[in-house]
């Protein structure tokens, strides 16, 4: 067994039972329908796709926001599924996020320096003295400066509130951050010197990450590896240099298609997707990407594609491209 991993996930499944009225019964939305993968130390895996194809509904499963309607979730070696309250209790420290806002995630009321403490107030039994250095070295940490301590969160850019939200994810020194799009609501500028820090941060502390995005230059700029989601489902999914470099689901070279090159004499396939994302309510029969697909055949409409390893990725489709 590698002692580097950190966290497994076995075909994970999120359903919503949805209401439509006093007469009719609830539909179910399959907001994840399957999703099996690993997470190791020192390592960054990479989830992308559309809005809607699942992405911040794995974050909330992984953070023990919500439970798995099916499927194994083991953080740490514990199966979070067969687990009582205080041993959830101690892996939440294990695993923190980052979200998107930076300033909505933070109380405008509480100076910096007490959110920083309150993840030590709440889980050990530092004394005062001992949290309010252990947030002043952790303000250091992420390039902001001691006096920063006693100011509150509207005095801040938005990089550096994203800087607030990293140290905080970081007090309970866990083994897993969730990032759940944390540059996307930042100038690029911003977003690189973000990128750095979370690079450097995860040397220093060993840490594992779950990079949910839908900016795939981003993506390749950080990622180890990477999974592409597709209405709740993983597609594909490998290495960064073995997806970017010979995507074979149609999907996939689609969405990398669509990402821009700074190249100017670079000529790539632009691949235009036709329709809209089908409703998780009601998915298409057989490979869900099929109506939007242009190798689709009448075998796509049938069954779902089995998962099958092509060049070192795991590819759902029936007419994978071939290099």
């Amino acid at each position: 067994m590698n002692t580097d991993i950190v966290l497994t996930a076995n075909e994970l499944t999120r359903h919503y039972h949805v209401e439509r009225g006093s007469f009719r019964k609830p539909a179910v939305l399959k907001a994840l329908d399957g999703a099996t993968f690993t997470l190791t130390k020192g390592k960054t895996l990479a989830v992308v796709g559309e809005s809607g194809c699942g992405k911040s509904t794995l974050a909330r499963l992984v953070t023990m926001i919500e439970k798995p309607t099916s499927g194994e979730l083991h953080i740490t070696g514990t199966d979070i599924g067969h687990s009582d309250a205080t041993t959830l209790h101690n892996l939440h420290k294990e695993v923190q996020i980052v979200f998107q806002d930076p300033y909505g995630s933070l109380n405008p009321r509480q100076k910096i320096g007490h959110a920083l403490e309150e993840p030590l107030l709440v889980n050990t039994e530092k004394t005062k003295e001992e949290r309010r250095a252990a947030a002043l070295d952790m303000i250091s940490l992420v390039g902001l400066r001691p006096e920063h301590y006693d100011r509150y969160p509207h005095m801040f850019s938005g990089g550096q509130r994203q800087r607030i939200a990293v140290a905080r994810a970081l007090m309970l020194n866990p083994q897993i951050i969730v990032l759940d799009e944390p540059v996307s609501a930042l100038d690029v500028s911003i977003q690189a010197q973000i990128l750095n820090l979370i690079a450097t941060l995860q040397q220093q502390f060993n840490l594992a990450y779950l990079f949910i995005s839908h900016d795939l230059s981003v993506v390749k700029h950080i990622a180890d590896d990477v999974i592409v989601m597709y209405l709740g489902r993983p597609v594909e999914s490998g290495s960064r240099e073995a997806l970017f470099s010979k995507p074979h689901h149609p999907y996939t070279r689609a969405l990398l298609s669509a990402t821009p090159v700074a190249d100017p004499f670079h000529v790539k396939e632009r691949i235009m997707l036709k329709g809209e994302l089908p409703s998780p309510i009601a998915p298409p029969s057989g490979c869900t990407f099929h109506p939007r697909c242009p190798s689709m055949t009448e075998q796509c409409k049938e069954k779902a594609p089995p998962v099958r390893e092509i060049d070192g990725c795991q590819v759902a489709c029936y007419h994978p491209k071939t290099y």
